[in-house]
């Protein structure tokens, strides 16, 4: 008698879950045809443009603000310099903190899986990209903005004792806001030609990481027990709430010369802003809810962070 033992079958509300190593891959291979070396890829000794931002003036905390409104061009571009400066350097810090959780995710896998592979595939990528970044808030004559030695030690905190679905959802929360202002930078004219190739590059390699943290947090939140499932959308709702208030960087505005204060407070009343928020977060709020992430206390937090509407 021959017994033929099969794979449990698993699926989702979004449909049945693909193999790992299949889908390791095709990242692989994806990899393999579309990486990049920034150091020669991207042009680090051609000056500014005169005139031209570093980050699309939509996409701007104070965009359409009573400030706004009342600053010069050159001001709005030195804002726009000192926010690419702060969203690059909260880049490196949120990347510092993926290739730790995937380190921990792969610790004890088979490491000669493709999996496992595609993974430390992936951290190279992340290193390349955090020195990218260090080297574009350099080239602009920026400073470095770190996050608050709050989130900093709440971070620290949760790159300890994260779920493996938590890591992977705090993963794709970090990942998919960015992508999309970033998707919308490097295509436009009016944006400095080495911001528009720093966001090219991140963007074309940040697809694969997406794809393989969607794919594994679906795997996870079918196979991780109860528990483990209702602490990943609490950790989650509490990490879209500190990435929220870290998106936003105040030692900016002392920068360029405005009030703190008074422009924070600009921010937060700013239904552009919100709608900026929103609309980069929805695609990952929509697969978040889609697999169930988005419940209870975790749904609340979600709510409160302002990134979901």
């Amino acid at each position: 008698m021959t017994t033929v033992t099969e794979r449990a079958v698993l699926q989702d509300a979004l449909g049945l879950l693909k193999d790992r190593e299949q889908i390791a891959e095709r990242l692989l291979e994806s990899s393999a045809k579309h990486s990049f070396d920034p150091d020669k890829e991207l042009d680090w000794d051609a000056p500014a443009i005169e005139g031209k931002y570093y980050w699309p003036p939509e996409l701007l905390s104070l965009y359409d603000t009573p400030l706004w409104k009342k600053m010069g061009e050159e001001q709005r571009i030195d804002l726009s310099r000192h926010e690419a400066a702060a969203l690059g350097s909260l880049g490196i810090w949120f990347e510092i903190i993926l290739m730790q959780l995937m380190v921990r995710h792969i610790y004890d896998k088979s490491l000669t899986s493709k999996h496992v592979r595609y993974a430390l595939t992936e951290i190279a990528d992340e290193c390349r990209h955090s020195m990218m970044f260090a080297r574009m808030i350099q080239k602009a004559g920026a400073p470095e903005y770190p996050v608050s030695r709050l989130n900093h030690n709440l971070a620290r905190i949760l790159k300890t004792v994260s779920t493996t679905p938590g890591s992977f959802a705090c993963t794709l929360l970090g990942e998919e806001i960015l992508d999309w202002m970033q998707r919308l930078t490097f295509p436009d004219e009016r944006v400095q030609p080495l911001v528009r190739g720093v966001t090219r590059i991140h963007v074309i390699e940040e697809a694969r990481h997406v794809r393989y943290a969607r794919e594994e947090l679906r795997r996870q939140m079918v196979t991780a027990p109860r528990w483990e499932q209702e602490l990943t959308r609490i950790s989650c709702g509490e990490a879209a709430r500190v990435f929220s208030l870290a998106f936003v960087n105040p030692a900016v505005y002392d920068n360029i010369g405005l009030d703190r204060r008074e422009a924070v407070a600009q921010v937060k009343a700013s239904g552009h802003r919100r709608e900026v928020m929103q609309s980069g977060a929805k695609r990952l709020t929509d697969f978040l809810d889609d697999i169930g992430v988005l419940r209870g206390v975790g749904r609340r937090l979600w709510k409160s962070s302002g990134l979901l509407a």
